[in-house]
């Protein structure tokens, strides 16, 4: 069984500043990428930022680009999403994904999500 956790998310003030955690636990071997996705209601859920494990690579949307930071701590299967300078557009439900390397394949998995709500 594999698990990702997310925590994180809140209210907070436009302007302001969340730090999302997204933990990977259970059994695999390596985690090939992690992503961050979010959907607000009644919208499609949409790409946030991504980074590949085994290196370097990171890719945001342009809407984040600037004030959003994805970061990784490989020891502890966890990835972070930095969110600063927050708008009231960035309110939605934000989603942790992971690409695993499990028993031979690349397997999909899906968090449960974390609410994020800008307003003052």
């Amino acid at each position: 069984q594999v698990q990702l956790v997310e925590s994180g998310g809140g209210l907070v003030q436009p302007g302001g500043s969340l730090r999302l955690s997204c933990a990977a636990s259970g059994s695999f071997s390596s985690i090939e990428s992690m992503r961050w996705y979010r959907q607000a209601p009644g919208k499609q859920r949409e790409l946030v930022a991504a980074i590949i494990t085994d290196g370097d690579g990171t890719n945001y949307a342009d809407s984040v680009k600037g004030r959003f930071t994805i970061s990784r701590d490989n020891a502890k299967n966890t990835a972070y999403l930095q969110m600063n300078s927050l708008k009231p557009e960035g309110t939605a439900v934000y989603y942790c994904y992971a690409r695993l390397w499990r028993s031979g394949y690349y397997t999909n998995y899906w968090g449960q999500g974390t609410q994020v709500t800008v307003s003052s």
